[in-house]
């Protein structure tokens, strides 16, 4: 604060001779100049504060409508940058530094007031209240980037524990094909003269399995980091969706016989030639049915649905398996996450991951409809781009 501020005071005080007298010592100040509001209540203090702006408040602690600290939280609460000063009697000293401790900058003993007591107490209640903002400021954004940070620190936790979880999924998963091939050529190698044809087509067979299954794994999670990079491509070409789904109906039905299920299809609506990306849609639609045949009971239904719409295609997916439990939901579509009621069913926890990424690559959605012991529908809708 410099010397030629003009500092606007609002004087709380119901004593008309110490409002005179206070006012008469800042009229004979020659370092300031000063412009003194007075009220006699707190009530009309309040009233002023929300019309004015005030650089200080001088507050007399015995009001007709206020006593004591009392009057300190409603004027601290309607002007929180505007320093208070308060006026004590000799016997009301341990109550003035009381409610400097509350939130006051400074206290003057009445009998103790003079020009130069008063308007030194001013200029330092501004001032300390103005250093005090600045730190208050300077906390504020301090606390702001401690808390940025310590997001930042969280995720990037999350992160590793979730790269962790990724390589150790991922050793497991290669693992299990990686045991078997080596137990299939071991037993080529060491018994080649004693296998009957048969037996070696069987082991070759399983070595051809495992090496389909590795190579299919490590094209999911290629799938999932691409995505996740923003590097995914999404190459449309013109597609029969009736033929294509119905193609992808046939191959799937292959791992349905262990099971005994039936695999319904049936599409309606108008479905005109369409822009799609052919591998995408695939590992859609794939991933959706394998999963239900897969969390299906032996004997059950899957129905696939395809349904044109004028400017959108829905695909829905839908079995009376085991479902989903609710706790399960919101981390559905999260790589490595399965369901805590799969049990021993094999699986990555990908498939979702990928048919997610895959949906939002095509600007489409996908919703979840599923209860435990009743079963689970997924409906996608894609857009519809025209030829």
């Amino acid at each position: 604060m410099t010397g030629s501020d003009l500092v606007k005071i609002l004087l709380i005080e119901d004593n008309l001779a110490s409002a005179r007298l206070l006012q008469e010592f800042l009229m004979q100040a020659q370092s300031q100049e000063f412009i003194l509001v007075h009220v006699k209540r707190l009530a009309e203090a309040l009233e002023e504060l929300g019309q004015s702006n005030y650089d200080v408040i001088l507050l007399d602690l015995t009001l007709p409508d206020s006593q004591g600290l009392s009057s300190l939280p409603p004027l601290i609460g309607q002007a929180p940058s505007v320093p208070i000063v308060v006026l004590t009697n000799t016997n009301d000293e341990q109550l003035a530094i009381e409610a400097v401790r509350q939130g006051a900058q400074d206290y003057l003993v009445k009998r103790q007031v003079n020009v130069d007591v008063l308007v030194r107490s001013l200029r330092y209640a501004i001032e300390r209240k103005q250093v005090l903002e600045s730190l208050r400021t300077v906390n504020q954004t301090l606390q702001i980037r401690v808390e940025e940070r310590t997001a930042e620190l969280v995720k990037a936790k999350e992160l590793n524990q979730f790269k962790s979880e990724f390589v150790s999924m991922l050793s497991h998963d290669i693992r299990n094909p990686l045991n078997t091939i080596l137990l299939a050529a071991g037993l080529l190698e060491s018994h080649d003269d004693k296998l009957t044809k048969e037996k070696k087509l069987n082991h070759l067979e399983m070595i051809r399995s495992a090496i389909k299954n590795m190579a299919q794994l490590l094209d999911e999670v290629s799938l999932i980091g691409k995505a996740d990079s923003g590097k995914m491509p999404c190459d449309v070409v013109s597609l029969d969706l009736e033929a294509f789904c119905r193609q992808i109906v046939d191959e799937v039905k292959l791992t349905t016989n262990q099971k005994r299920l039936t695999l319904l299809f049936g599409s309606f609506g108008q479905l005109g030639q369409g822009l799609w990306d052919e591998t995408l849609l695939r590992h859609i639609l794939v991933n959706l049915l394998s999963n239900a045949i897969k969390y299906s009971l032996p004997g059950g239904i899957v129905r696939f649905e395809l349904i044109g719409q004028e400017k959108a295609v829905i695909f829905r997916v839908q079995d009376w398996g085991i479902g989903i439990p609710e706790e399960n939901h919101k981390r559905l579509f999260e790589p490595f996450h399965r369901a805590d009621n799969v049990g021993s069913i094999p699986g990555t926890g990908l498939g979702l991951a990928i048919v997610k990424k895959c949906v939002e690559a095509h600007k489409g959605g996908i919703v979840v409809n599923t209860q435990v012991g009743v079963g689970t529908t997924f409906t996608v809708t894609l857009p519809l781009l025209e030829v």
